[in-house]
């Protein structure tokens, strides 16, 4: 009995069910995982011009995985430019972010997160794997 209780809550935790729609919770799960990916990739490419590029392709990959996706891209996105800003204010200088950066940022970040296609921003010359 407790065996089976505890496949039962993991399968609600982790949003895996019978329905085609994921669970809020399961959503938010795979949208960090699809933020992770972009992020990862935007590194191994280390591609001057790409970064806009791969935040509007994290979103909305991100958002993908219905509303619990768009809240985790939402969060990691505005959590990442605000970290900027608190990097700034702690070293007294400029991390090469500034606020127009930011702004150009999340304006991809929203692009994607609507749906748009994140090729809007890839940049010249990026490899097809990306």
């Amino acid at each position: 009995m407790k065996v089976f209780t505890i496949i039962i809550f993991c399968s609600l935790i982790l949003g895996i069910s019978s329905q085609t729609q994921p669970t809020f919770l399961g959503g938010f799960i795979e949208g960090v995982k699809a933020m992770r990916r972009a992020y990862s990739d935007m590194k191994e490419a280390n591609y001057i011009g790409a970064d806009k590029y791969f935040h509007a392709r994290g979103n909305y990959e991100a958002a993908q995985h219905g509303p619990g996706g768009v809240a985790a891209a939402k969060w990691i996105s505005d959590v990442r430019e605000a970290s900027q800003r608190v990097t700034d204010l702690l070293k007294f200088g400029d991390s090469g972010h500034g606020e127009e950066d930011s702004k150009a940022d999340q304006f991809a970040n929203e692009w994607g997160r609507s749906g748009k296609d994140p090729n809007h921003f890839r940049p010249a010359g990026l490899p097809d794997k990306y």
